[in-house]
């Protein structure tokens, strides 16, 4: 009889995987907390919240309950003319806590769709002012706002996206302000905002993710906003990633001095439960739609659109999120990568080691050449898998972004193995003829 893996194989078209020389996927049947425990019992701890969107947990009970609950009271009604109390109550619960002018929360189901949805808000938002002209994005190189057409558009150019590029529209880059270049890129913003054409600024807040979890001071990314608003240029956080106290505070826009104008929230939003996206935005962008002429409105929409038990999934989350034992949890996790990093970070092998709240992301040096090479990506994915440790290495940048209840114990567990990828480098032989791997 064919294994849960074969029969995988047989029907199933994975995300990001070159289907023809992948191994099987691993069959994952249960989660327990930080655990995730395999076909044949084998536990994998994971170690990324699998792919960022685990808070609290696999398998959380109360958020299970309250997922129970919702599905035996409304599992969905279509939110076009009609609206029901979850997606009320998280609406209400949200303006509460993000930066105080978040005005207004439009419903979607993932990061990308969210990030789709500020996009248009802004290029609608300059149409119904008699502004169309200004059409023109200002992007970080190496960022990453999705899969979908409009968030690949104000992503990085790559190897992932180049079968696309001619239907893309034109964006402007500018370099990530880290510390010590934070002039050249406020002179690179300058420049371009003295165009006509300008019309909003995105942005990863803090951490590029899937650029290696590239992080820049808030101080600096104040000032950019700043200078972006004395020139009428919306401002969108991307907090997909960094919402819910990846970064330390409940949103990384909460250390900002100036606020974005439109955020963008999804994976960490249900605490990994279920699939969904929000956006929200100040109020005179939303009053700029408000019109008798419904030609103005912002017709954009899913048919999922603010699930009741997605958005009970995510009130339950909140809650959790919300409580002193949370914010315990994730500073228990962030002095524990702290202490790890004054470990590691001097010694050789080792190129830089970043951390900011409960991400720490090692950038391994394997030699001049060579840092990108897919082959040294999936020597580190392997090592951490036979350990029974769920990474997601990102080329020569190997991350932790565990869920809030992972143990002092489990943590160690974590440490053990990126000491040991250190090993690996030491030993790597470069292959200057394979491709760069340029991001997951």
């Amino acid at each position: 009889m064919p294994t849960l893996s074969e029969r995988d194989h047989a029907v199933v078209w994975h995300p990001y995987t070159q289907m023809q020389t992948a191994p099987l996927a691993v069959p994952i049947v249960r989660g327990e907390g930080s655990w995730l425990i395999a076909e044949d019992g084998t536990r994998y701890l994971d170690g990324i919240s699998s792919w960022w969107v685990n808070l609290h947990g696999h398998a959380h009970p109360h958020i299970a309950a309250r997922v129970s609950e919702q599905l035996r009271t409304l599992e969905h009604v279509l939110f076009a003319g009609f609206t029901h109390p979850a997606a009320v109550e998280l609406a209400e619960q949200l303006l509460e806590i993000l930066p105080e002018n978040q005005a207004r929360v439009f419903y979607s189901d993932n990061g990308s769709t969210a990030v789709e949805v500020a996009l248009k808000m802004v290029l609608q938002y300059f149409h119904n002012l008699g502004q169309p002209e200004r059409r023109t994005f200002i992007c970080f190189q190496n960022s990453y706002h999705g899969d979908t057409f409009g968030a690949m558009a104000v992503s990085a150019r790559g190897a992932f996206t180049e079968p696309f590029w001619p239907l893309l529209f034109d964006v402007e880059f500018i370099d990530v302000p880290v510390p010590g270049r934070e002039a050249e890129t406020l002179a690179q913003l300058d420049t371009l905002l003295g165009r006509p054409d300008i019309a909003g600024f995105i942005f990863e807040p803090l951490v590029l993710g899937t650029a290696g979890m590239v992080m820049y001071e808030p101080e600096v990314l104040t000032e950019m906003l700043r200078r972006c608003h004395q020139c009428g240029v919306l401002c969108i956080a991307d907090e997909v990633m960094t919402g819910f106290g990846r970064t330390g505070p409940l949103f990384a826009s909460s250390l900002l001095q100036e606020q974005p104008d439109i955020m963008c929230f999804s994976k960490g939003l249900t605490g990994g439960t279920l699939a969904m996206g929000l956006t929200t935005c100040a109020a005179p962008i939303y009053a700029a739609f408000l019109s008798d002429n419904k030609m103005r409105a912002l017709f954009h929409g899913h048919s999922y659109t603010a699930n009741p038990v997605a958005c009970a999934a995510a009130l339950a989350s909140l809650e959790l999120t919300r409580t002193d034992d949370c914010q315990q949890q994730r500073q228990r996790i962030e002095a524990a990568h702290a202490a790890f990093r004054q470990e590691i970070e001097a010694l050789p092998g080792i190129r830089q080691v970043r951390h900011r709240g409960t991400i720490l992301a090692v950038e391994y040096d394997p030699g001049e050449g060579t840092s990108y090479f897919s082959r040294l990506r999936d020597a580190f994915y392997q090592l951490a898998l036979d350990n029974h440790i769920v990474l997601r290495p990102l080329g020569n940048v190997v991350y932790l972004l565990p869920p809030y209840c992972t143990t002092n114990p489990e943590l160690e567990l974590l440490y053990a193995v990126l000491r040991r990828m250190r090993e690996v480098v030491l030993n790597f032989e470069p292959a200057p003829t394979l491709p760069e791997y340029l991001h997951d």
